[in-house]
């Protein structure tokens, strides 16, 4: 199996305070994986540690096999938690611009600009200024720059910030698309539905550590599957049921009958349904529901995943 990158015992420190915290992982080549975690949890200094923008405290960081992403820039793409482009430039001039940075030919650049900008959408405002793009077109344009040369490699930190949701869409294509040429794709986000959705593999970071590094299904394993019921009657007969783990009230529902009930990987859901019918327990609705990911977020990061989402 191809490596794309590798971190070892990484750690980065700014004075007293320790950002990242010995995190080692490795991701294959060829995957999308979701790198996230609450504001704060040490992303895009890892991020930034990874493109050698900054260096790391103690550590080693390996990048499509050399031991610094400055040795293969021309076969990495980057787009910035901070996005900007030059606002004079036409959205097919600053594509093209930054493909010959990446050492491609102006008239090859230009014409491969035109092409993505016609495949997302943009085709109509290719000549137009930057300053006249919403700040959707305007983020599209930035991640498009950022791919215009075929990276084998791409990191995207927050690349739905600020999206409205039908461009949350066109960004995850793009990523599916990034995929589907061969790239290894990394992309940081604390939303956890878009990890969800095109992620093969998830990186949780909190407070500076790895947390968890594993497939989404693996995720949900994590914490147990569950049932939502409402009845008025006493639910104590069905908490006898094998492999019931026990219940809880649904959040804001303490006073409501509303119920989950917690089961192990081995329940199958319709015993607890028959259970209720065989103990004359009235149902008024009845739902077998997996964990989200968003639910293992919040499990795994616990207070720090309520001030991520009260941002």
């Amino acid at each position: 199996m191809e490596i794309a990158l590798t971190l070892d015992s990484v750690s980065k420190n700014f004075g007293d305070f320790k950002a990242v915290d010995d995190v080692s992982f490795e991701i294959p080549a060829g995957i999308i994986c979701g790198f996230l975690g609450p504001n704060g949890a040490g992303k895009t200094t890892t991020i930034r540690m990874i493109l050698e923008i900054l260096r790391p405290s103690a550590g080693s960081i390996t990048v499509l096999g050399a031991p610094s992403a400055l040795e293969v820039r021309d076969r990495i793409g980057y787009l910035p938690e901070e996005k900007g482009l030059y606002k004079k430039m036409t959205a097919v001039g600053i594509i093209t611009y930054f493909a010959t940075l990446k050492g491609m030919r102006t008239s090859t650049a230009r014409k491969k600009a035109r092409a993505l900008l016609e495949q997302y959408g943009l085709g109509d405002f290719a000549d137009s200024k930057c300053e006249a793009l919403s700040k959707g077109m305007s983020q599209k344009v930035q991640v498009l720059a950022s791919m215009v040369h075929d990276p084998e490699f791409v990191i995207l930190d927050e690349p739905f910030s600020g999206l409205d949701p039908v461009n949350q869409q066109v960004m995850e294509e793009v990523i599916r698309d990034m995929r589907k040429r061969g790239a290894t794709v990394i992309f940081s986000t604390h939303v956890m539905s878009h990890a969800e959705r095109i992620c093969e593999r998830i990186l949780l970071m909190a407070k500076g550590k790895i947390i968890f590094d594993g497939s989404i299904a693996d995720a949900r394993r994590t914490i147990p599957r569950r049932v939502l019921i409402s009845t008025d009657a006493s639910i104590e007969a069905l908490l006898g049921v094998e492999g019931v783990l026990g219940s809880r009230r649904p959040d804001g529902e303490e006073d409501s009958g509303s119920w989950e009930i917690l089961i192990d990987d081995d329940l199958d859901p319709q015993e607890l349904l028959r259970s209720a019918f065989d103990n004359g327990i009235a149902l008024e609705s009845f739902q077998h529901s997996e964990p989200t990911l968003h639910d293992v977020f919040v499990h795994l990061v616990g207070d720090d995943a309520k001030i991520a989402e009260a941002r």
